[in-house]
């Protein structure tokens, strides 16, 4: 049974969904842009048997209710201390991460503060390398060079009503079985006032996690956390390298590409679930012992 929790996080309140025994091993799942973990909804289920799973709403994005953007800087740093400190209050204390989209360098900059927490990291499309870029963040780039009112008005694009279901269409070789409440749910995220205002934010602070890059490739290979990348290989925004990357600092991370797009999970769902309960088990034992 999948629970709906809140609980305050400073000014926060910070909306999570909560599956499992907390005897059990934990997960927690890091979604992405612009979702919400309503993304993990058919995942949960399927690792609860086994996993204690928890599935925060990031500041600004689902049901998380958060302070407006003159009294929170909607920065990854800022994110990231409020996801810290929502593990500490639900003692969340030794956990694997799934990193997705937004959620990866939001994971990635907890792992590098604590990692003895992290036991196992499961990477779908969550990026860590240049390499996994693709011309799709040039008109970021732009704004990031040059933070002017015409660049950043030119992002609004990506957070139209079009945009959205583009992304969870595009690479998928059958849209029919892409079902249409998660991008559904997403634009209403969207429409809501002000929430514009600080995912443009937000799309201004992502060069801070390329410049932070270095520091997540030395936590691989200074502490070798094993990792199974799980990867939309048509995805527009984060390509195949971004995955097959990982064993360049890990040479034991397990790489698999899938015949889909950004949302993996919309389209993959079963076979994300059984290879992340084939790889999890062996996992937890190995790092319970070191």
């Amino acid at each position: 049974m999948v629970h709906y929790r809140m609980v305050d996080i400073g000014e926060h309140r910070v909306a999570y969904r909560e599956a499992g025994s907390p005897k059990n091993p934990a997960i927690l799942l890091l979604h992405g842009f612009p979702t919400s973990s309503h993304m993990f909804r058919e995942l949960i289920p399927r690792l609860a048997d086994h996993y204690h799973v928890v599935a925060p709403d990031l500041p600004g994005f689902g049901n998380t209710v958060s302070p407006s953007r003159g009294r929170f800087h909607y920065t990854f740093d800022n994110l990231t201390d409020v996801i810290a400190s929502f593990v500490e209050n639900i003692s969340l204390n030794r956990f694997a991460v799934y990193l997705f989209d937004y959620g990866a360098p939001v994971g990635l900059r907890l792992a590098t503060m604590k990692p003895n927490q992290i036991w196992a990291i499961i990477s779908q499309n969550g990026n860590a390398y240049e390499e996994g870029l693709s011309d799709g963040w040039g008109p970021m780039r732009a704004y990031w060079e040059d933070a002017s009112q015409s660049n950043r008005d030119a992002l609004r694009a990506f957070l139209a009503p079009e945009t959205t279901i583009w992304q969870y269409t595009h690479g998928v070789p059958d849209t029919t079985i892409v079902s249409p409440d998660g991008y559904s749910l997403d634009n209403y995220y969207l429409s809501r006032p002000g929430a514009d205002e600080l995912q443009l934010d937000l799309f201004g602070d992502y060069k801070s996690n390329i410049a932070s890059y270095p520091a997540f490739q030395h936590y691989f290979r200074t502490c070798q956390p094993p990792l199974l990348a799980l990867w939309g290989k048509h995805d527009p925004f984060f390509l195949p390298a971004g995955a097959e990357a990982f064993q360049r600092d890990i040479p034991d991370a397990e790489i698999r590409l899938l015949n889909t797009g950004h949302f993996a999970l919309e389209t993959h769902v079963d076979e994300i679930a059984d290879t992340m309960r084939g790889f999890l088990p062996a996992t937890h034992a190995k790092t319970s012992s070191l």
